[in-house]
């Protein structure tokens, strides 16, 4: 099962400032309220295309419950490995800028929990064609979910029917006693999995995160919008030296 959910959005900024709020906005939470569910973000790599002159640059982000809370709860520990629901989990960030032919495309994916839920949100930005405005990007968004839950939920009960009836006719393994408690607690819990079936499951799985994730879209543009309009105030240098101020306080409190 896949589910793709598909967005697109205006910034009233050239595509240069664009990009730059983009490396920025998860600086720091005072700049960008909307962030502080990160909990770090490293650069992998960062290079430059010789050839074609673009910027590649991998970054890592630590993040406070990627997984939703509606999905973790209803999940067996044997799968997300017990503990609170506010689990922190790791985004792998890679990007282009190509600032000759003007666009950059992003992609973010989750490393932690994938077999559960597979998240991948590709963006990409370009400037605004004529007529539009000179100083507007366009952003075009797409997010593809994907669980395999249903799948290794299936092959587990499986497993445990075929431990039950090891020398089940040919002609009859098609017919599929009930799960016992015991397979069904192995796959996952009560007879919630047994009810909703492989599918649905999936089907659940996907359309919670997509909710989710539509919430999370807006406020990662009022999170941009936020670090934008910092830029157009105090330009790069004043945004740094907020920054470079936030992180001292952050240190005296801590």
């Amino acid at each position: 099962m896949v589910l793709t959910h598909t967005t697109n959005h205006a910034y009233a900024h050239p595509l240069p400032t664009v990009t730059l709020a983009f490396f920025l906005r998860y600086c720091s939470p005072q700049l960008n309220p909307f962030a502080a569910h990160v909990l770090s973000t490293d650069t992998i790599s960062t290079h430059v295309d010789e050839a074609t002159g673009r910027l590649h640059t991998t970054r890592i982000h630590l993040k406070k419950s990627r997984m939703p809370p509606s999905i973790m709860k209803m999940l067996p520990t044997s799968l997300t490995g017990g503990g609170s629901v506010d689990k922190a989990s790791y985004i792998l960030e890679t990007s282009v800028v190509d600032m000759r032919e003007g666009w950059m495309s992003t992609e973010s994916r989750n490393l932690n929990f994938v077999g559960v839920l597979s998240v991948v949100e590709r963006q990409l930005y370009t400037a605004g064609p004529a007529p539009a405005p000179a100083d507007t990007t366009n952003v075009a968004t797409t997010v593809v979910f994907r669980s395999r839950l249903g799948e290794r939920i299936r092959d587990r009960l499986g497993h445990h029917q075929n431990q039950q009836h090891p020398q089940q006719p040919p002609s009859h393994a098609h017919q599929l006693a009930p799960p016992t408690d015991a397979a069904q607690q192995e796959a996952g819990g009560s007879g919630w999995f047994a009810r909703l079936g492989a599918r649905g499951i999936q089907r659940s799985i996907e359309s919670l995160a997509s909710t989710k994730t539509q919430d999370q879209l807006g406020k990662s543009r009022e999170g941009m919008r936020m670090i934008l309009e910092r830029l157009r105030q105090s330009g790069i240098i004043g945004v740094l030296e907020l920054r470079k101020m936030a992180r001292e306080r952050s240190a005296e409190a801590a």
